[in-house]
């Protein structure tokens, strides 16, 4: 059995819109992305990393953060978590001591 994880929810101080996207046709047969918010959460955010990607000749910045929030069953992989102006990719989800408490998501953070 796992050791069961101290997570203090004291720090789930920072508001989020959990947000998927939606796919939709454009004018000339391709596709076009919006995005739909579909809850509020509370959870704690941790900047993990800073890493540069190389993005044609271009490198590009790229920062990664933790964030801990309490369980929910519909988070997946490429949903996207809102901040006012910020918005982090969801690119892991996992339940870090399998008790059905809470979550950690690996995030990184666009537009940076």
């Amino acid at each position: 059995m796992m050791p069961t994880l101290f997570i203090d929810p004291g720090k789930f101080s920072h508001e989020f819109q959990l947000e998927q996207a939606l796919l939709g046709d454009d004018d000339v047969n391709g596709k076009i992305e919006s995005w739909q918010e579909i809850a509020t959460v509370w959870a704690h955010l941790e900047p993990v990393g800073t890493s540069t990607v190389l993005f044609g000749e271009q490198s590009l910045a790229e920062v990664t953060h933790r964030i801990t929030m309490r369980l929910r069953n519909d988070i997946k992989t490429g949903m996207r978590l809102r901040k006012g102006q910020r918005s982090f990719q969801i690119i892991t989800v996992h339940d870090p001591d399998e008790t059905g408490r809470y979550l950690i998501c690996r995030a990184r953070e666009e537009g940076r």
